[in-house]
């Protein structure tokens, strides 16, 4: 059952929420459940904010054409959504490299019981020089 409408609008506060607990590793598809839309365009303000930080995730409706949304000027606002994107951006680095760090931690927990688990078994066979109690790979 699809939930999403295609009329639906969400605010820039609330694409900017999503985009942080995606990095912050919350489950996509519950999102998507819990917001009314597809993953795909959670996924599309994602890719919006890696390009061009929280700015780049405009309210609904359609996009600013011609004179008007070139001779746009900045301001003190724009600054500090600027601060703001480079904070957000640090912040699912951080979360990413988390991620990464966890794994690499399950990784060596992987290793080395392993390495323990050889290591009792070439210990079973009770004498020095004796054969290795693990089987050979070739046949």
């Amino acid at each position: 059952m699809r939930t999403d409408d295609p009329g639906r609008r969400f605010s820039r506060e609330v694409k900017l929420a999503a985009v942080q607990r995606m990095a912050a590793g919350a489950s996509v598809s519950k999102l998507a459940r819990e917001l009314g839309i597809s993953r795909k365009g959670l996924y599309q303000w994602q890719k919006q904010f890696r390009v061009g930080g929280a700015s780049a995730l405009r309210e609904g409706g359609r996009p600013q054409r011609g004179a008007a949304a070139s001779h746009e000027q900045p301001e003190a606002g724009a600054l500090q959504s600027s601060a703001s994107d480079e904070l957000l951006r640090a912040l699912a680095r951080i979360a990413e490299l988390e991620r990464l760090v966890g794994q690499q931690a399950a990784d060596i927990d992987f290793f080395q019981r392993a390495l323990q688990h050889v290591e009792t078994a070439r210990q079973r066979s009770g004498k020095p020089g004796g054969t290795a109690s693990t089987r050979s790979s070739k046949r």
